[in-house]
């Protein structure tokens, strides 16, 4: 009986807060669209709505969705305010434990790549203000690939 109030208690959350959920899609869409254009950036567009610039191709391995990498960076939203940085040694994750544009757009990039990631809300933090990133932001990474670890 506990467990079954608990099922609908939250059931009634889940279906209450889904109805509030913004769509930014189309919205970052545009806002992506025009800071390419205004910074004359030759930037490729995903089918999932990610756009990457390559710099560097790197010459290195190549990681996969479920690799684990190393990787310097910059975090900035569309004006330039940067949110957060790495060291030039960068830091290790798994890529199945970051934002979808991280996990799709480093795979773009082989071992000693750098480019920049523009990832529209929808690939990032959502609607969900999440350690200061107010929700439904367009994040922008300059990344530097430095190795695959696997």
């Amino acid at each position: 009986m506990k467990y079954s109030l608990l099922a609908i208690v939250f059931a009634f959350l889940v279906s209450c807060s889904s109805g509030s959920e913004k769509d930014y899609s189309v919205i970052s869409e545009k806002q992506i669209s025009e800071y390419i254009k205004t910074n004359k950036l030759e930037a490729i567009r995903s089918e999932s709505g990610l756009y990457y610039v390559v710099d560097e191709a790197g010459e290195g391995e190549k990681p996969t969705s479920a690799s684990t990498v190393q990787v310097a960076y910059k975090g900035y939203y569309l004006n330039g305010e940067v949110f957060d940085e790495s060291s030039d040694r960068g830091i290790s994750f798994p890529l199945k434990r970051v934002i979808k544009g991280w996990t799709e757009g480093i795979t773009y990039y082989k071992e000693g790549g750098k480019g920049t990631l523009l990832v529209p809300a929808h690939l990032g933090y959502g609607n969900y203000d999440t350690n200061g990133i107010p929700g439904g932001s367009v994040l922008l990474f300059d990344i530097h690939l430095i190795a695959v670890k696997e």
